[in-house]
């Protein structure tokens, strides 16, 4: 059992150095954000001192963490393998963000304007090939392979093909996700 401990305890001094890092901060900085000294803090990257609950909870807030990710376990399943729904869009979880859903749609029709919804949510998405239509309130946005689109879905929205097929991937909340499933034929 300590020897699980001390793998958990250097795996978070790890994040805590790599996140002090990607952030572009030195021990000053980021002991001026947790109210620790940065003697404590080079002393806790370092294995020279012990962890306790209070530091680990201003290390998580002053790195934009939470106290659950700073500490997670390794993981060994990192594959998530698509969901296939019943109108064949392909979502995956994001198992770090619940509520979160990759979404692969492949288009094949321009967008129907009789037919754009506005419902709770936030969308983000990226044209992977072929050229989209994003109809969104009353403007009309064409976007080609490598753009990207975000905006909040309560904005009328509604998204189709130019001219052939085009394949998206997108990036919804659960609201989003919930709401914006296609329409069952009528």
């Amino acid at each position: 059992m300590e020897q699980e401990t001390g793998a958990a305890e250097g795996l978070v001094r790890k994040r805590v150095r790599a996140l002090r890092l990607a952030h572009g901060w030195s021990l000053d900085e980021l002991a001026r954000r947790s109210s620790l000294s940065p003697s404590t803090l080079s002393r806790i990257e370092n294995g020279q001192r012990r962890l306790a609950l209070d530091q680990l909870v201003g290390l998580a807030r002053a790195l934009d963490t939470t106290l659950d990710q700073l500490v997670a376990s390794d993981v060994e399943d990192v594959v998530v393998s698509p969901v296939v729904d019943p109108h064949g869009w392909r979502r995956w979880p994001v198992r770090a963000q619940p509520g979160l859903s990759v979404v692969r749609q492949r288009l094949t029709v321009p967008p129907d304007p009789a037919r754009m919804r506005a419902h709770a949510g936030q969308e983000w998405l990226v044209v992977l090939s072929g050229t989209a239509v994003l109809l969104l309130g009353e403007r009309r946005y064409r976007l080609g392979a490598d753009q990207a689109a975000e905006f909040p879905t309560m904005l009328p929205h509604a998204l189709g093909a130019e001219h052939g097929p085009v394949d998206v991937l997108a990036i919804f909340d659960r609201a989003a996700r919930r709401d914006h499933q296609p329409a069952a034929t009528d």
